[in-house]
């Protein structure tokens, strides 16, 4: 008989470095982890029964609030029809539903979804598509093009095409080839496109992955999408493959569904996970436009995206994020999300002219702000914020010296007011 191990250990955090290895954690530096034992809405609370505002909606996720209760009926409905079921040989209702949900709002020239499970595996896959096209096409080209300090997640197609690394530095030498440009500004942009134009001479730059509007985890750096469209027109017009990781911007953070909307030139492939499933279960999506597919369409089998997750189109995560979606598009939400964008612009006044402050910067419900020091990445200021922002009720990573709010679209404007003043008090700790 099995004996089940017990232990003596009381609380969630003593027990939980026993046997847990974190992400982004040096346990020698920070072994103690905050346990977290209920959420709802926009409102965390541990085990000691005190509560946290979610500022980011825990990385980008939650965005229509924890728990939120229209998600969970309908999941739990799910649940009691179809669970699992290889995804390979077999389809059913919420993934084919999904797709023509999600195809209707995503921009007019996407045709095709293909699921997986994750952030990285969505821009993973989308670099695939990107490579086999051309492979497929009898093409050789090798080299993908991406923007500098830009984050695609940390499977090695996805770290080989970012470009910080504090998260990749000892695995470098193992990328597939990645050459960077400058995200675009009015003042860059002319020297941009004729270094381009140049470059593409040499025909063996398959495609060009990049965040749209804002780099998250380069500090929710932010630019134009006039100076996008004419980069993204220049690459298709000579047929490199342009990959929009949608990962943290898409599902309305940006003011519209998507952050590709906004630019005049669509993007062949775009990246979706965290948002699609409302935080409430894992899940990504890669779409694409009908000449992508139509490369791989083909008698021999060899041509084929042989690609594959165990748990591809999940049904239960379909149905979360048909929930979603529903949600996504209802009028309530439209009004919370400009509600909020309005809120933050208000903030941005009151507090952009601070003396602690170095810049401020908005894009839809995204709202960042530099402090005016020196900071390390992970360092002591920096954990001196965070630990400020949880005492005092308020979730909040800061990016170094970068402060950002994503929060849930149904945080209340008493809650976003809270959010601001501790952001203020801070300043005054550093």
């Amino acid at each position: 008989m099995y004996s089940i191990k017990r232990t003596s250990l009381k609380n969630l955090s003593e027990r939980d470095q026993k046997h847990i290895w974190h992400p982004l954690t040096q346990h020698k530096l920070h072994p103690k982890m905050l346990g977290i034992v209920k959420a709802k809405g926009a409102v965390l609370y541990d085990e000691a029964g005190k509560s946290y505002l979610d500022g980011i909606s825990s990385w980008y996720t939650s965005a229509y609030g924890h728990c939120n209760d229209h998600i969970i009926e309908k999941v739990y409905g799910q649940m009691q029809q179809l669970d699992q079921i290889v995804f390979s040989g077999f389809t059913h209702e919420p993934a084919v539903r999904l797709s023509e949900e999600l195809i209707k709002i995503l921009p007019e020239n996407q045709e095709k979804i293909f699921f997986s499970d994750n952030g990285s595996t969505a821009t993973e896959i989308g670099i695939k598509m990107a490579l086999q096209y051309h492979f497929n096409k009898g093409s050789k080209r090798h080299v993908l093009l991406a923007f500098e300090n830009g984050f695609h997640g940390d499977t090695f197609g996805a770290m080989s095409v970012s470009g910080l690394s504090v998260y990749n530095g000892p695995f470098e030498e193992f990328f597939i080839d990645v050459e960077r440009i400058p995200i675009p500004t009015p003042e860059n942009i002319g020297e941009t496109l004729s270094w381009l134009k140049k470059r593409l001479a040499k025909q063996d730059i398959a495609g060009f992955i990049y965040e749209p509007l804002v780099q998250g985890a380069a500090a929710m750096q932010m630019y134009a999408s006039a100076e996008l469209s004419k980069i993204l027109a220049l690459l298709q017009a000579n047929d490199v493959i342009t990959v929009a990781d949608e990962v943290m911007t898409g599902f309305g953070k940006t003011g519209t569904f998507f952050a590709s909307d906004q630019p005049t030139v669509k993007p062949d492939v775009m990246c979706m996970s965290k948002a699609l499933t409302a935080g409430m279960l894992p899940m990504a999506i890669t779409s694409c436009c009908q000449k992508i597919f139509d490369a791989f369409y083909s008698d021999d089998i060899g041509k084929g995206l042989f690609h594959a997750h165990t748990y591809s189109a999940n049904p239960l995560a379909c149905a979360a994020a048909l929930a979603g979606l529903e949600l996504l598009q209802s009028k309530e939400m439209k009004e919370n999300i400009d509600r909020i964008i309005k809120s933050h612009t208000r903030f941005d006044s009151a507090i952009k002219n601070h003396s602690k402050v170095a810049k401020t910067r908005q894009c839809g419900i995204i709202f960042a702000l530099d402090l005016a020091v020196e900071m390390a990445r992970y360092g002591n200021l920096r954990d001196k914020l965070f630990d400020y922002f949880m005492k005092n009720g308020v979730f909040l990573r800061p990016l170094g010296n970068t402060i950002y709010i994503s929060a849930p679209y149904i945080t209340t404007d008493e809650q976003l007011r809270k959010i601001y003043d501790t952001i203020e008090g801070a300043l005054e700790i550093i």
